[in-house]
């Protein structure tokens, strides 16, 4: 049996939650994936897999083996790596990904810096307003706005971003401002499910509460959630760096400044840890100088 070949399918069943799958990304049949594995375990003398007819998941025995398999792959892909000078020398495909709004406006700046700098990388941009799978879908590196699960990846915190509410002056005059949560009961709001689906709004830092809104208004995206609060026609929820050109000229004003909750952490994240390969590694070190630069985020 070839150890390393039968570790490298073993890891890719975990992550996938599948033979089948694993099986298409290695180009393996189904079967031969299904043998590699059983005959790791029983030359280790134990089950890694727990098999049914629908779901695949690691035993307690196969989580401590999955993380010892992928830190052995990981050293030997770096002393290959290095050994071809892809540790000195970014090249590739880099992807990164964020979500939509901030990442086309900050994230995107950064990367074409990136590029500019490294002409032997190709950049992949995955900007969307869900939490991407970065093993799954093939990323190399995140920005995350929000709180992060305890998922084993390197995070490195750049800046935190508030939720505000706000709305145009003039709606302001011909419906009053509100100065205390409750009182959003008494306005029209308008609710972006473009990535906070939630109607249970949270205020407060230390004496913590919550308003149950009831939106007149739905949008899908920010930018729509953000131009009928401009136009007048009530309040919304957004973050501060989506409308904070808006309100620097005037045209949105924040309400319930000192109700609002704690900042959201923003982070730049990658799955390598220290064996990050160059492209990842020259990346993450630029958009953490990039974005801790950024006054929209800090």
């Amino acid at each position: 049996m070839d150890r390393w070949h039968a570790m490298k399918t073993f890891v890719k069943v975990a992550e996938t939650g599948s033979f089948a799958d694993a099986g298409r990304q290695l180009h393996m049949s189904p079967p031969a994936v299904t043998r590699a594995v059983s005959a790791m375990e029983a030359l280790i003398g134990t089950r890694l897999l727990s098999r049914t007819t629908r779901t695949v998941k690691l035993t307690e025995a196969g989580c401590r083996y999955y993380e010892d398999c992928r830190r052995i792959l990981s050293d030997i892909a770096e002393a290959e790596a290095s050994a071809a000078g892809v540790y000195a020398n970014p090249g590739g495909t880099l992807t990164v990904t964020g979500s939509a709004m901030f990442g086309q406006e900050h994230v995107l700046p950064i990367m074409l810096e990136y590029l500019d700098r490294y002409p032997s990388v190709t950049g992949r941009s995955l900007f969307v307003d869900r939490i991407v799978n970065m093993i799954e879908e093939g990323v190399d590196v995140a920005v995350r706005i929000g709180h992060l699960q305890d998922s084993g990846q390197s995070a490195i915190k750049v800046g935190s971003i508030r939720r505000i509410i706000c709305g145009a002056p003039a709606y302001m005059e011909k419906h009053g401002t509100p100065s205390v949560p409750a009182e959003l009961a008494q306005h029209r709001i308008i609710a972006s499910t473009a990535a906070w689906t939630s109607l249970e709004w949270r205020f407060g830092r230390k004496d913590k509460t919550s308003v149950n809104v009831h939106p007149l208004l739905f949008c899908n995206t920010n930018e729509s959630a953000m131009a009928a609060a401009e136009g007048g026609w009530g309040l919304t929820r957004l973050l501060s760096y989506q409308v904070a050109p808006a309100i620097s000229i005037g045209r949105l004003k924040v309400v319930l400044a000192d109700h609002e909750e704690e900042p959201l952490p923003v982070h730049v994240v990658h799955t390598e840890g220290r064996h990050a390969p160059a492209k990842v590694r020259a990346f993450v070190d630029l958009a953490v100088e990039r974005l801790r630069q950024n006054p929209l985020i800090n």
